[in-house]
């Protein structure tokens, strides 16, 4: 058998609102199809005949799903990788040029090279729990605006800031009832997350974000967890330098979920007020102590998870 036929091969996507440009590395074949389910489901016909490794694309603010969806569908190996990444290894190579076609053979050589992890495909329902975050999400960002709003303009408005925010604070409450009702639909997430909820300081919001947002939870160690969280602290060393340890990357939208529970969790939670305490009187800053606390919190979330145990049941000291 033809060695070239069998060998596995890494495709680049270049996604756009109105078209794909897609190249395949160790072929040097292109296509442009348009990003519509007719196109893609003749393409994905055509793609079948190559041993597929990995489909690589960036993440587009969503006009990559329709793809993403139709090759999980197909049973294709798809990774959807950070922009910024890609980006780099261009800069790396000394690629300078920018067109669609050179984008998406920019981004199979990323795949060919960096071999990304494919990751275990998202279900329906954990895209679709996701896009209800997402949206929950948006929606608090417009009530955010519209209290400062309020703050500023004159008395005459006030009237309509308040129905708009009470409008906003109904929409909130219903997108939190789908949210329930789609973790509720999968025993295992229903199950985890009375698990997640046992902590104290972690509600539904919490507990919900990390099933969707991190299902590595559970199966990493404690410094995987962390940095994939980004609550690890980075060095910052050259030579005789040595500069102060930061948080880098990490999925933000955990973070930020994570950061309003552990504030509450320095209240209700008497170990991460301990330890949080603690630090502030060993003279950390406050906001380096409450990061740490983070790092506790979801390193403790994570070693229950793995061992399937309950507040009370896990050992802290080993876990962390």
């Amino acid at each position: 058998m033809n060695k070239k036929a069998t060998a596995g091969v890494n495709v680049g996507v270049d996604v756009g609102k109105t078209f794909l440009d897609i190249y395949i590395h160790e072929r040097d074949r292109y296509w442009q199809i348009e990003n519509t389910r007719s196109d893609i489901g003749k393409w994905i016909k055509a793609i079948r005949r190559f041993n597929v490794e990995r489909v690589v694309m960036e993440a587009t603010g969503r006009y990559e799903r329709l793809l993403y969806e139709l090759l999980v569908e197909a049973g294709l190996p798809v990774v959807i990788v950070n922009p910024r990444n890609v980006r780099r290894y261009a800069g790396a190579a000394g690629q300078l040029a920018k067109t669609d076609k050179v984008d998406a053979k920019l981004i199979a050589a990323f795949g060919a090279v960096m071999q990304p992890e494919v990751l275990p495909p998202e279900s329906k329902i954990q895209r679709q729990i996701k896009d209800l975050l997402a949206r929950r999400r948006q929606v608090m960002t417009m009530r955010t605006m519209e209290l400062n709003r309020a703050k500023i303009m004159p008395k005459a408005f006030q009237a309509d800031y308040r129905r708009h925010i009470k409008f906003l604070d109904k929409e909130i409450e219903r997108v939190d009832q789908k949210l329930d009702k789609a973790v509720k639909s999968e025993e295992l997430w229903r199950a985890k997350r009375e698990q997640l909820e046992t902590v104290p300081g972690v509600g539904k919001l919490l507990a919900t974000t990390l099933i969707a947002e991190l299902p590595e939870l559970g199966s990493l160690n404690p410094k995987e967890i962390a940095a994939l969280v980004g609550v690890a602290p980075f060095n910052r060393d050259s030579g005789m330098l040595r500069g102060k340890r930061r948080i880098k990357g990490g999925r933000a939208q955990v973070r930020t979920i994570l950061y309003m529970a552990t504030l509450s969790a320095t209240i209700h939670n008497s170990m991460i007020r301990d330890f949080y305490s603690r630090l502030v009187s060993e003279g950390k800053h406050r906001k380096v102590a409450l990061t740490a606390s983070m790092r506790k919190m979801i390193v403790v979330l994570n070693a229950m998870v793995r061992d399937g145990t309950y507040w009370g049941e896990c050992d802290v000291k080993q876990a962390a």
